[in-house]
């Protein structure tokens, strides 16, 4: 390869020739007398990344109450029907052979949408947390203690694997439509 062909090609490397360019003609690096400064990250997007954290730890707040409102709350009334749950896919079935579709639906439907903020939230909220792998076994874990707390101390309520099971297909869900989305946006490298 010809030296026109080789400064060609270094010059087509933008990078490159900006190092090149740098070093002296004897092809050792200058000791430079100060270190170049730091470059500045804008303001603006930090205040943006600080005000979406923010919102999202408020969202969390607001669904942690309402999560143990609508999971902790007792129903003496239907002592008599709880039983607790430790075969996948029996309270599924149970929901599905019910005559009423509509209470199929519910109990499915309700189960799969408590899980959906925690796919959603968890990766703006812990950018450690941003893969799918860590959001699903974090809900599961929150989940799997809710559902002991129900089973162990709420009247009328029950462990039960599936809705375990549902929460974490929920924060699946979650996380595929907007969370991983969400969490690259506010945790994106600059």
């Amino acid at each position: 390869m010809g030296r026109a062909a080789l400064l060609s090609r270094v010059l087509s490397r933008p990078r490159l020739a900006k190092r090149l360019a740098k070093r002296p003609a004897n092809g050792f690096a200058k000791p430079s007398a100060k270190p170049e400064p730091r470059k500045r990250r804008p303001l603006l997007p930090l205040i943006g990344r600080t005000l979406a954290m923010a919102c999202a730890f408020a969202f969390m707040v607001a669904f942690a109450v309402v999560l143990a409102r609508l999971t902790l709350q007792p129903s003496p009334a239907s002592e008599a029907l709880t039983h607790s749950n430790l075969r996948p896919g029996s309270s599924l079935r149970a929901y599905l052979d019910q005559p009423e579709l509509r209470d199929a639906v519910k109990q499915i439907g309700g189960n799969l949408l408590l899980g959906v903020p925690f796919g959603v939230l968890v990766p703006v909220l812990a950018p450690r947390a941003r893969g799918i792998l860590r959001v699903l076994l974090l809900t599961a874990v929150v989940m799997l203690a809710v559902e002991l707390a129900q089973g162990a101390m709420v009247t009328g309520r029950a462990f039960d694997v599936d809705d375990v099971i549902l929460n974490t297909t929920g924060a699946l869900a979650g996380y595929l439509l907007l969370g991983r989305r969400l969490g690259r946006a506010v945790h994106a490298r600059r």
